[in-house]
């Protein structure tokens, strides 16, 4: 079950994480070592074991690109009207597809550590 209240923490923790890590670190350890550790803080936080902890912190990690999708839907149907929502719905979907499988390796792995050291099942 999804908790909203850490996935929307760890949502803005992994912006703010990655962003900050590829600037001092390396654009891409960095930036995975920052989606990590907002994943691990996830996963500590929502008390549900290895599997809450590896869900809750892939559907932080995937908000963006949730949220981005729906920008896609309704963007695409303003301007594109019919051809517009289908474009949008088929990029979304790829878009949501992608991020989900991105983020169980990056944020979702740090969720499950989280989830297991945190001492609940």
């Amino acid at each position: 079950m999804v908790k909203w209240g850490p996935v929307i923490v760890g949502f803005i923790l992994a912006i703010i994480l990655a962003n900050l890590f590829a600037h001092y670190v390396d654009s891409y350890w960095g930036t995975n070592l920052g989606l990590f550790i907002a994943g691990f803080i996830v996963g500590l936080w929502v008390h549900e074991g290895i599997l809450g902890g590896l869900w809750n912190a892939t559907v932080a990690g995937s908000f963006g690109a949730i949220v981005l999708a729906l920008l896609f839907v309704i963007g695409g149907t303003i301007f594109g009207g019919a051809a517009g929502l289908v474009a949008g719905l088929v990029s979304g979907v790829i878009l949501v597809i992608g991020a989900l499988i991105a983020n169980i390796i990056s944020m979702g792995i740090g969720g499950a550590i989280g989830g297991l050291l945190s001492g609940h099942n």
